[in-house]
């Protein structure tokens, strides 16, 4: 009897992005297709929220947080539940308007009436113009309505989000949910805790969608994508349910998280729930193990993939790894070029769904929560691969391939046929330079109009020409690394680049109207009080020249696949030991001689960035910033005019 063919349902769990599907399932969907595989795919993070964010959604809501003993609701929760008939009447009319189908009424919402306004909504009093009485006037003026509505908009739900997190799931974040339960945690129970304990409401409504989902698509195989830790609580969630209800479909765990924290994996309970777990790119994984369940391939050659061997079955062979039960399969074989991974596909995602947020008021910052972007890479891996922080020993970083232009052009034309839309976000690590400007000349040579953003090093091939070619192609914004803005710094962490070298890329870009964002770092090795102060004061510079317009500063963390993990002695620090553990291992902290206080300084650093993101203290002492004891913050040593002689060098 011949075996019914496999059929692949790939699964976005919550929570990722809601403005745009999270690519890889598209990019798996894509590929499988290309090799004449039945898949398909489904987002649940948006499902969720969709189910949740609609009348009978906010009932329930309303039902959970009433059984709350009034002493521990929140003023949040206490506002919604005075409020709530404003609410339960709005929701669906605000959802539609920001999924773009009900335009006419940001009239409405603009004008202040319609929406209940909660605690979110303070922070509407940092922007308050005394002249004119409205607080939002200095960003969106006598237009930009739209912008302001979908901006009030998004401070209502965030609202609805606290509640949930207040009275529902104290997990409950957008962009990430349950994340403390897996980011580098060395034990699996956390988690086994949390799935064994009653549903709660999004369990609940997360189990409803799934059963839909498999309902609907009937698949064989199912593929969970956990790009971030915050996905993984509901991935196990979504596995722990499939294996009550339809226990002979097999499940696959992958993605982001997978590959960056469970390299070590040793915990046997992890089966209990999902099949198999993949490491690493996954084409040519899902390619053996395909195989493997049509029966053309024996276990003991799947590529890079975790199983469970059965009690009275042997842990041995081919294994790289072989601890208690479970064992690393890695067959050797070459991965699918990154030529051959087809075109990414976002049939079967209801693009129409998707909701534009305008959290930040910042023009570059809210690229990342407004509006839909088609997901796509110029390139596998990074060519720099250098950078001490960066966990360069892993496949994602390691190996770079690239694709030729008129293949990216081909799929770039079939992605807009198929979605009707021209916007794209290049997701590389760094997108190579000599690569971009191939693309665009590419684009401009086949007169195909898109609008993209992307990730790049802000290294001097990048430069004014270059910068202005990549804007008449579509560029839009462009975002990169300054790190720490210290050049003993960036040496040290091997970036590749000077403060004043940042300065002239990034002030190349702006002048051709590309919006430029910086990420940026302390808390890295060695770096001290004055190395924090002198870092803020080049960005000060930076926002004051116009060669930045948004940036946001993220603690050091150093991981176990990073240079600065594997030989912490080059940077001057010593490893706290990692404890025993069977399951994820990613962070691991480290003892720095020099004893700055990062936590005391990252509060000035983030309110400081903020500030300047909206125009503000550009012109004021950073020192302003820091809440340090009197005579404790040092003076710049960074000239006044330092960014001003850098820009004067370019010209």
């Amino acid at each position: 009897m011949k075996p019914n063919p496999i059929r692949v349902l790939s699964v976005i769990p919550p929570m990722t992005q809601l403005n745009t599907p999270y690519p890889s399932t598209a990019y798996l969907t894509g590929f499988l297709r290309s090799r004449g595989v039945a898949a398909v795919q489904e987002d649940l993070a948006l499902k969720l929220v969709l189910s949740l964010f609609t009348a009978q959604g906010l009932e329930e809501v309303k039902s959970r947080a009433l059984l709350l003993p009034e002493a521990e609701r929140s003023a949040t929760v206490n506002f919604f539940l005075d409020f709530f008939a404003r609410y339960v009447h709005t929701i669906e009319p605000t959802i539609a308007f920001l999924q773009g189908k009900d335009s006419t009424l940001s009239h409405r919402i603009a004008g202040r009436g319609l929406l209940p306004e909660g605690p979110r909504f303070a922070a509407l009093d940092a922007y308050d113009d005394s002249e004119s009485g409205d607080p939002l006037s200095w960003a969106f003026g006598a237009l930009g309505q739209q912008d302001r509505a979908r901006h009030l908009a998004t401070l209502y739900l965030n609202d609805l989000a606290d509640v949930l997190r207040d009275a529902v799931d104290s997990r409950f974040e957008f962009v990430r949910y349950g994340e403390s339960l897996a980011g580098s945690q060395a034990t699996f129970e956390p988690l086994a805790q949390a799935l064994a304990a009653p549903l709660t409401l999004m369990d609940e409504k997360l189990k409803a969608l799934t059963l839909e989902a498999i309902e609907k698509h009937q698949p064989t195989l199912v593929l969970l994508s956990v790009p971030f830790p915050g996905a993984v609580y509901a991935a196990f969630r979504i596995a722990q349910c499939l294996k009550q209800d339809h226990p002979n479909i097999q499940i696959a765990l992958g993605g982001g998280f997978v590959n960056t924290e469970l390299r070590e994996l040793t915990e046997p309970r992890v089966f209990d729930y999902v099949d198999f777990v993949t490491l690493d790119s996954g084409e040519r994984p899902l390619l053996a193990l395909l195989e493997h369940l049509e029966g053309k391939r024996s276990a003991s050659r799947l590529v890079r993939t975790f199983i469970r061997k059965s009690a009275d079955e042997p842990v041995s062979g081919d294994a790289s790894k072989n601890t208690q039960r479970v064992q690393l399969i890695n067959w050797s074989e070459p991965d699918v070029p990154f030529e051959e991974v087809g075109t990414a596909t976002w049939d079967g995602l209801p693009l129409q769904d998707y909701l534009s947020l305008l959290d930040m008021l910042n023009p570059m910052h809210r690229l990342w929560s407004d509006g839909r972007w088609n997901k796509l890479t110029v390139a596998h891996g990074c060519y720099w691969k250098k950078c001490s922080f960066c966990d360069v020993s892993l496949d994602y970083i390691s190996r770079y391939e690239t694709a030729s232009a008129s293949l990216l052009v081909d799929r770039i034309e079939q992605i807009v046929k198929e979605t009707g839309q021209t916007g794209f976000h290049f997701v590389d690590e760094a997108a190579p330079p000599k690569a971009l400007k191939a693309l665009a000349e590419e684009l401009i040579r086949r007169n195909v109009h898109i609008s993209w953003w992307g990730n790049i090093r802000f290294e001097k091939t990048f430069t004014p020409e270059l910068a202005e070619l990549l804007a008449e192609s579509g560029c839009i914004a462009m975002s990169g690394g300054l790190e720490v803005a210290s050049d003993r710094l960036l040496a040290l962490m091997q970036k590749g680049v000077t403060v004043d070298q940042v300065a002239r890329v990034t002030h190349g870009f702006s002048q051709s109207g590309v919006l430029v964002h910086a990420y940026l770092m302390y808390g890295f090795p060695t770096q001290t009080v004055q190395d924090t102060v002198d870092a803020l004061e080049y960005v000060r510079q930076l926002f004051l020249h116009g060669c930045i317009q948004s940036g946001f500063f993220h603690r050091f963390a150093c991981t176990v696949h990073s240079p600065v993990g594997i030989k912490p002695q080059d940077y001057g620090v010593t490893l706290i030991p990692l404890p025993e553990g069977s399951f994820a291992r990613n962070d691991i902290g480290f003892i720095d001689p020099t004893g700055t206080d990062h936590d005391v300084l990252g509060r000035g650093l983030k309110k400081a960035i903020y500030n300047y993101m909206h125009g503000l203290g550009l012109e004021d002492d950073v020192r302003v910033w820091f809440d340090l004891p009197k005579g404790q913050c040092p003076k710049p040593r960074v000239k006044k005019n330092a960014i001003a002689q850098a820009l004067g060098e370019s010209r």
